[in-house]
């Protein structure tokens, strides 16, 4: 089964939300990175949390056929950072989001609507 990024991404998303990830942003990478074509940027209020919301993105991604590329910072969730090919998800701790700001490193994509 192929799912498209665009359907990756609102399962990201989707999972995200059902673990209470505050504050999620899509961003739209495409025509500016080769990295991914979408970012899901988000955060928890507690290590557990930010674990727990990993943890429902990696089930929603192997359910809809998305093997995990990679995952970093699992163990400290401060900051999980999940590649799932075209849709990469980082998860941060409320304290580290703020102090990366990475949706300022990346202005010059699109915020993604009605995801």
């Amino acid at each position: 089964m192929t799912i498209s990024p665009n359907e990756l991404l609102n399962a990201a998303v989707a999972a995200a939300e059902d673990k209470k990830a505050m504050n999620i942003v899509a961003l739209d990478l495409r025509g500016i990175s080769l990295v991914a074509d979408y970012f899901v940027i988000c955060h928890g209020n507690s290590d557990t949390q930010v674990q727990a919301i990993a943890t429902e993105v990696r089930k929603r991604a192997q359910e809809v056929g998305v093997t995990l590329k990679g995952i970093e910072g699992m163990d400290a969730a401060r900051w999980v950072l999940m590649d799932l090919g075209d849709v990469v998800v980082h998860i941060f701790h409320r304290d580290e989001r703020e102090y990366y700001n990475i949706e300022r490193l990346w202005s010059d994509a699109k915020v993604v609507e009605n995801v």
